[in-house]
């Protein structure tokens, strides 16, 4: 069945990863940040699936569009991962501050809301091996 690189099963393999990561950041949400609406607990849940898409996307890339070096698919998966994440932080930096402020207090060793930033590599890493391992990587997954 993953014999073939082909481009749709790395993006269906990087959705799945990322819809069931967010589904569990959705469900488990009030339990660590009870303050937590809908609009917030929907949108990780998009985010994550979204974010699996994107690293699976990816995997056609094996070399560095501008640089022309290789870009190794563990390489590739942990800098997008971190800078999805890095975005997300950007952009929802309130809400993302509250829930490390709830889970590890304001004084915490990691109250930053830029762990997520770490968080989005390992995450990412972790999509990207499962995308590449059933999917495939580079040009080939294209041609399919």
């Amino acid at each position: 069945m993953f014999g073939n690189p082909s481009l749709m099963t790395r993006i269906a393999v990087g959705k799945s990863i990322g819809f069931m990561i967010g589904l569990i950041g959705m469900l488990s949400l009030p339990a660590i940040y009870p303050e937590a609406d809908w609009l917030l607990r929907w949108g990780i849940l998009f985010w994550y699936t979204t974010f699996g898409a994107i690293i699976g996307v990816f995997g056609v890339f094996t070399y560095h569009p501008i640089l022309k070096l290789p870009f190794p698919w563990w390489l590739r998966s942990t800098v997008l991962g971190a800078w999805l994440n890095f975005v997300l932080t950007f952009f929802a930096y309130d809400d993302m501050q509250a829930i490390m402020h709830a889970m590890f207090g304001e004084d915490g060793m990691l109250s930053s809301p830029f762990w997520f930033v770490l968080e989005g590599a390992l995450i990412g890493l972790l999509i990207g091996y499962f995308a590449t391992r059933f999917g495939g990587e580079g040009k080939e997954t294209v041609d399919r």
